[in-house]
C-alpha cells in the first residue's frame, strides 16, 4: 500500500485532500509555492455534492457561518444608475448552496489537515517516476521519495507541465480575460454586487458580509491574449488597455488594481484530458479538470475529486492502479456537466451586443414572476449533483 503521498498545490484542492488522505491512513505532504496560504481571493460557491462532502468533513457549520450574505445584484448604467435588480434567491433556487470567499474556504480547509506536513515557499522542479515509486526534486527541500504525487496546483499546474506535457496541449480559451481584486467600497454597497456593461466587457463591485471592503471585477472578451501569468505589471497594461476610456467608476477600479495586494489576471479558460494519470501521477481539481471561473463550479469540483480520489485510494488498499481508474470513472460526468455550465454563464455576465445587454437585463427584471423550477435551476442543480458520493468506511 503506497502511503506516502506528496501533493502539489494547498488552495482548496491540496488541502481538501489532504484531510481526507489523513483519515485513510496515508501520509500526505503538501507543497505550495506561496509563502503561507493564500487569504482573500473572490467569492465562490459549493453546490449540491460539494455540500454533502463538506457536511462529511464536519466543516459545514463553519462554512455557513462565514457565507458572504450577499443579497443580490443590479445592473447599472454609466451614471450608476440602475437599471435592473436582481435578488440572489430569484436567480436559482439554492438549496443549501453555500457562497463563500475562496481565501476563507482555504483557511478552513488547512485548519483541519494537522496529520499532514506542508512545505510553503517551494515548488517541484522535476519528477521521476520508478516501479517502486516517484522521485522528487525540489527548488528549496532535499529530494525526497514518495509512493505518489497529485497535482492540484491548479490552472497552470507545473505537476501538469513536468508529467503530461505542455498546457498549450490541453487548455481550451473560451474567449474572454477576467481580472479581480480587492478595492474600496466606492458604492458604500451593503451585502450588494453592482454591474455596468458595455458589449463584451463587464465592470463590477460587490461587498460581502465578511469583508469590510469590496471587491471588484472586470472582465472583457478578447482573442486569446499572450502574458506571461507571473508578471502583474504586464497583465495590469493589458487591462488598462481593454478597459481604456470607459465610464462609470471603471478609472478608479483602474488604479485601484495597481495597489492591490491580490491582484489577479488571466485568461477564462478550461483545461481538458482525456487521462487524468499518468503512471504514479494523478491530477486533481483546475489542474486535472478547470471548469473556468464562468462555470462558478471549481471549487466544487475540487472539494468532490479530492473525497472521490482519497476515498477510492483507501478502497483500493493503496493500488493506484485501480484507485485512479475508478477516480476518473465516478468523476467524468460531474466535470463534463460542470464545464458545459461555463458556456451559459459567459452570456449572462458578459453579452457580446447591446440586443443582449437589453434582453440580459429584462430576464433580471422578470426574474421575480418566473417559476422556481426554471431551465436554468434545473441545469445547475442537475451539474451540482452528477456524481455519486459513496461512504467510504473509516480507516481502522
Amino acid at each position: 500500500m503506497g502511503k506516502n503521498i506528496l501533493i502539489s498545490g494547498a488552495s482548496i484542492a491540496g488541502p481538501a485532500l489532504a484531510f481526507w488522505l489523513h483519515k485513510y491512513g496515508f501520509n500526505p505532504t503538501v507543497v505550495e509555492r506561496a509563502p503561507a496560504m493564500r487569504d482573500g481571493g473572490y467569492a465562490v460557491d459549493l453546490r449540491g455534492a460539494a455540500v454533502t462532502v463538506a457536511k462529511r468533513m464536519g466543516v459545514l457549520a463553519e462554512l455557513r457561518e462565514a457565507h458572504t450574505g450577499v443579497r443580490g445584484m443590479s445592473a447599472v448604467d454609466a451614471s450608476g444608475r440602475s437599471l435592473a435588480e436582481v435578488r440572489m434567491d430569484e436567480l436559482v433556487s439554492s438549496e443549501g448552496d453555500i457562497e463563500i470567499m475562496r481565501g476563507t474556504l482555504g483557511r478552513i480547509l488547512y485548519e483541519r489537515t494537522s496529520g499532514a506536513e506542508y512545505f510553503f515557499g517551494d515548488s517541484i522542479t522535476a519528477v521521476e517516476q520508478d516501479g517502486d515509486g516517484v522521485h522528487v526534486t525540489f527548488e528549496h527541500h532535499a529530494p525526497r521519495r514518495f509512493d505518489l504525487v497529485v497535482g492540484a496546483d491548479g490552472l497552470h499546474s507545473n505537476v501538469r507541465r513536468l508529467v503530461f506535457g505542455p498546457e498549450s496541449s490541453f487548455r481550451r480559451y473560451l474567449g474572454y480575460h477576467v481580472s479581480i481584486f480587492s478595492t474600496d467600497n466606492f458604492l458604500d454597497l451593503d451585502r450588494w454586487v453592482a454591474l455596468y456593461n458595455v458589449p463584451g466587457k463587464l465592470a463590477g463591485s460587490y461587498q460581502a458580509r465578511t469583508d469590510p471592503g469590496a471587491k471588484a471585477i472586470l472582465g472583457f472578451k478578447s482573442p486569446e491574449l499572450r502574458f506571461d501569468h507571473r508578471d502583474p505589471q504586464a497583465q495590469l497594461a493589458l487591462l488598462d488597455k481593454a478597459f481604456a476610456g470607459e465610464r462609470w467608476i471603471v478609472p478608479r477600479l483602474l488604479e485601484a488594481a495597481q495597489q492591490a495586494p491580490d491582484f489577479y489576471f488571466d485568461s477564462i479558460t478550461q483545461i481538458h484530458l482525456g487521462d487524468w494519470a499518468r503512471g504514479r501521477v494523478v491530477l486533481l481539481g483546475d489542474a486535472g479538470y478547470c471548469p473556468s471561473p464562468l462555470s462558478g463550479q471549481g471549487s466544487s469540483l475540487a472539494m468532490v475529486g479530492a473525497y472521490l480520489l482519497a476515498g477510492e485510494l483507501f478502497a483500493a488498499g493503496g493500488d493506484h492502479h485501480v484507485a485512479f481508474r475508478r477516480y476518473q470513472a465516478e468523476m467524468r460526468n460531474y466535470v463534463a456537466l460542470n464545464q458545459k455550465m461555463a458556456t451559459d454563464g459567459a452570456k449572462t455576465l458578459i453579452p457580446k451586443t447591446r440586443s443582449g445587454l437589453w434582453l440580459r437585463n429584462q430576464l433580471f427584471r422578470l426574474l421575480p414572476y418566473l417559476p422556481k423550477a426554471n431551465t436554468l435551476s434545473k441545469d445547475i442543480r442537475r451539474a451540482a449533483n452528477a456524481v455519486d458520493l459513496r461512504e467510504y468506511a473509516p480507516a481502522s
